[in-house]
């Protein structure tokens, strides 16, 4: 690859014909988050592009410059995102064939995408069980067919598209203070770097990598691209090995700052931009959003102007529910933990005096033996860390012995969804589900109204924010108490069913 100097790429970017086929997207003040970090914070809409992605500019910058030989035999590249996408669009744009390799266990919903955009300009070739596989096979068909080979991001005219953005930016709001660029394989910040730097070289740009996938980090660190031995896959638009050589270069010259999140932090800065602008983002295209507010919160700033980029919203709509489930801990507004209380009738509803007025998200709790019980809770807070440092504290002066989960990612993703299992000894259990309005305090008031006579061997509760609160309950229930039991639940006022019949309860959690 020739070097290509900086006043090069400012000529590139400011005359790249990237506006046949994608808009000037607009750039949006996210009042709400603004508001709550006390800076003015501005989001680059790239969700706007008929892809729903940046990645249309690079690609269809870089077929532009084709000689008509070029154009007239074809393109090919290898993708299962964004890139493949874009790549679709343009060809169709262009009235050029294009071969699109992607791997084997691309999702059909992508591969569909492809079909859709490129129509009948597009050949969609499946080959290998991943990119690298997809990316081999690729180069082989583009010298076996004399194709031209568009790369997703190491390439001087796939940077320039995409430095289109850092022109409209400037345009929109001059005045930013810092802006913030997720990175890939760093196309996208090398193209935004090398504009805003010749322009407005007082503008902090800081690099954001998902801590799954820190090519970058790991780059400037030895010198040079370094390929990682594994990427993580949640933020799949920028789980890239290994970041290009040129766009290695410039981001080294001109990036400031390198941050990285995790995916918590992500999963809450995709609930910020929804909360804001109503649009859900993938993963990828909430890096620039966590890293503000991961900086507003380490540095304290405050009355500045921040930009980020929402980069791309293709994502799978199954992810929400992950997502969903990390937002608050991203945030800091949820923490969980582990705590063992005493097997003694009455000791887990004392254990929730305990906690007090505290707003609990999930309650997972099993018998486990005769002498003490081990409970997994989530618990909301108001004020933050602040506020878990004195429920911990107040949890050890009453006795309790707690264990953080926040952190803990296996915690997080498996075990919080596998607490319980099936009874030690053998007991007359019997299960109910309970409905009852979700406000804060429901679930002590539905204890208090519980009461303490009955021996509680199963309690599973998730606050999701909707009006009614679940749980479900186990009980130890000998014979003689059943009836006793029957006019208790009678006369508690809450729509109860019961589950003691159901095959996955017997099945997982039963009493053999």
């Amino acid at each position: 690859m020739s070097h290509v100097s900086a006043n090069e790429y400012l000529k590139k970017i400011l005359l790249a014909p990237v506006y046949e086929a994608a808009v000037n997207s607009d750039c949006v003040l996210m009042n709400r988050l603004s508001s709550e970090l006390g800076n003015q914070i501005y989001l680059k809409r790239e969700d706007q592009q008929p892809v729903k992605s940046f990645k249309l500019r690079g690609a269809y910058n870089r077929i532009c410059q084709l000689s008509d030989d070029q154009l007239a035999k074809g393109v090919i590249a290898a993708s299962a995102g964004n890139h493949a996408q874009g790549m679709a669009y343009a060809a169709k744009k262009k009235k050029i064939h294009a071969t699109i390799v992607m791997p084997e266990t691309t999702p059909d919903i992508k591969v569909d995408a492809v079909r859709r955009f490129g129509g009948e300009w597009v050949n969609i070739v499946q080959h290998g069980t991943n990119f690298d596989a997809a990316s081999t096979y690729a180069q082989a068909l583009c010298v076996e067919q004399g194709l031209t080979y568009i790369p997703p991001f190491d390439d001087p005219d796939v940077i320039a598209g995409q430095g289109t953005i850092a022109r409209e930016m400037l345009e929109q709001q001059p005045d930013l203070d810092t802006l913030f660029v997720a990175v890939g394989g760093g196309g996208l910040a090398a193209g935004i770097a090398v504009y805003v730097k010749q322009l407005k070289p007082e503008i902090k740009i800081i690099a954001v990598e998902s801590e799954g996938s820190a090519c970058l980090t790991a780059a400037l660190a030895a010198g040079e691209p370094v390929t990682l031995p594994s990427v993580g896959i949640f933020a799949d638009g920028v789980a890239v090995k290994t970041m290009g050589v040129e766009t290695f270069r410039l981001c080294q010259e001109y990036v400031d700052e390198v941050m990285t999140v995790s995916n918590d932090e992500i999963c809450a800065a995709i609930k910020d931009i929804f909360d804001d602008t109503r649009v859900i983002a993938e993963p990828a295209g909430a890096l620039s959003i966590a890293a503000i507010r991961k900086y507003c919160q380490a540095n304290k700033i405050t009355g500045q102007h921040l930009g980020g980029i929402l980069c791309g919203a293709n994502i799978n709509f199954h992810t929400l529910r992950y997502v969903s489930e990390r937002c608050e801990l991203g945030e800091r507004k949820e923490a969980v933990f582990a705590v063992k209380i005493p097997e003694v009738t009455g000791s887990f509803k004392r254990f929730c005096e305990v906690l007090g007025g505290i707003n609990i998200t999930e309650f997972n709790y099993r018998f486990a033996n005769a002498q003490q019980a081990y409970v997994f809770v989530g618990v909301k807070l108001k004020r933050g860390l602040e506020e878990y440092a004195e429920l911990t504290t107040t949890l050890a002066e009453n006795g309790y012995e707690a264990i953080d989960l926040s952190n803990d990612e296996l915690a997080k993703l498996h075990v919080r969804h596998m607490v319980g299992g099936k009874p030690p000894v053998a007991i007359a259990e019997r299960v109910f589900g309970f409905e009852f309005p979700e406000y804060p305090g429901a679930l002590m008031h539905f204890l208090n109204t519980l009461g303490e006579r009955w021996d509680i061997t199963l309690f599973h509760y998730r606050n999701h924010g909707a009006a009614e609160g679940l749980v479900l309950v186990g009980f130890d229930l000998p014979a003689h108490l059943s009836a006793d039991f029957e006019e208790h639940l009678n006369a508690l006022g809450y729509t109860y069913q019961e589950h003691t019949g159901n095959a996955a309860y017997q099945f997982f959690l039963g009493s053999d």
